[in-house]
């Protein structure tokens, strides 16, 4: 461990939680960057840090980098999401902020952990307000297609959430529709 890392663990923890959100801002370095959010996505997973991350504004920073084009920002900025969604204040705070949109834009991505995220992120921001727009016709078109997938990983979990989540109706008019065909949202690379 270096000096600087012993330094900053023995700060508070919204300090060090504040010192990664300063150091990710400033760091000009692309593998910087990825450990810094890689970290905070970590940190993101244990329900004491939920408030010092919203108080820091993690969860904007972490919507905010799924649109970057660095494929490893975007795969730890949606598991740290799906890491904060579990928790309500964090779920409702998201889908005021029009997370849904970008999650979704997450299925259509190679990297297998970033599609695996973005489909259990969608499941934990579903509620009755929000299931019409996580389980639009193009979202189930695209689980009917995950769903085929040699991936098991994939094809359960788009299983899952074509079973819980959706209507018979919805799976149906989305099967009608897309026919499993290779047009739409392209399977991740294993």
């Amino acid at each position: 461990m270096s000096q600087k890392q012993r330094d900053l663990l023995e700060l508070g923890r919204l300090e060090y939680l504040q010192a990664l959100v300063t150091e990710f801002q400033v760091t000009e370095s692309p593998e910087a960057k990825e450990q810094v959010l890689a970290n905070l996505a970590n940190f993101a997973y244990d329900p004491k840090n939920y408030e010092y991350l919203r108080q820091l504004q993690v969860l904007d920073l972490f919507l905010d980098m799924l649109t970057e084009d660095n494929e490893i920002l975007v795969e730890f900025a949606i598991g740290g999401l799906c890491n904060l969604c579990l928790d309500k204040t964090n779920k409702d705070y998201i889908l005021e902020a029009e997370g849904v949109a970008p999650v979704i834009n997450c299925l259509s991505s190679s990297n297998e952990e970033t599609v695996m995220s973005a489909v259990t992120t969608l499941m934990y921001l579903t509620t009755p307000q929000s299931r019409q727009q996580t389980t639009a016709l193009p979202v189930v078109e695209c689980m009917l297609r995950f769903s085929l997938s040699a991936n098991r990983r994939l094809s359960n979990l788009a299983r899952i959430f074509l079973e819980d989540y959706c209507s018979p109706m919805q799976v149906e008019e989305a099967r009608n529709l897309s026919k499993h065909t290779a047009v739409g949202i392209p399977l991740p690379k294993d």
